[in-house]
């Protein structure tokens, strides 16, 4: 899996965040004073599949861009979508999630589940690198 370095501005949420998980994650980012797993976005529409409570830390700490893995959702069958349990619902589909995404109707926190994230290689991208542009010209 190839991690890069994508502009925040070209993300977009699916999915609502929970504040309190939202806090303790930006005083461990500020602990490691690095990102040590990255999102996984849909590489054609900038939907982020996972790491929600990351981007909001992004934007809190005025990031410029994120390390991400960019996937071919709606064509890749290895990125299984599932539903968390108790959210509400009992099945979502991958057109729903880019929908979401795009038209910034945001699902409830934790109601999709992408199978892919559970296998993300650790990384360590310090935050100062972060603060600079995706790609330097």
């Amino acid at each position: 899996m190839k991690v890069e370095l994508v502009p925040v501005e070209i993300l977009r949420p699916h999915e609502q965040t929970i504040p309190k998980k939202v806090d303790e994650l930006e005083k461990m980012t500020h602990r490691w004073k690095a990102y040590v797993l990255p999102l996984v976005v849909d590489g054609n529409s900038g939907v982020i599949l996972d790491g929600h409570h990351r981007h909001q830390v992004a934007l809190r700490l005025k990031l410029k861009c994120l390390p991400c893995v960019l996937v071919d959702y709606l064509g890749d069958d290895s990125v299984e979508l599932d539903v968390w349990p108790n959210c509400g619902r009992n099945s979502v589909s991958k057109d729903e999630v880019i929908k979401a995404g795009l038209e910034g109707e945001l699902f409830i926190p934790k109601t999709s589940r992408h199978r892919l994230s559970d296998h993300l290689p650790p990384i360590s991208v310090p935050l100062n690198r972060l603060l600079l542009p995706a790609v330097n010209h």
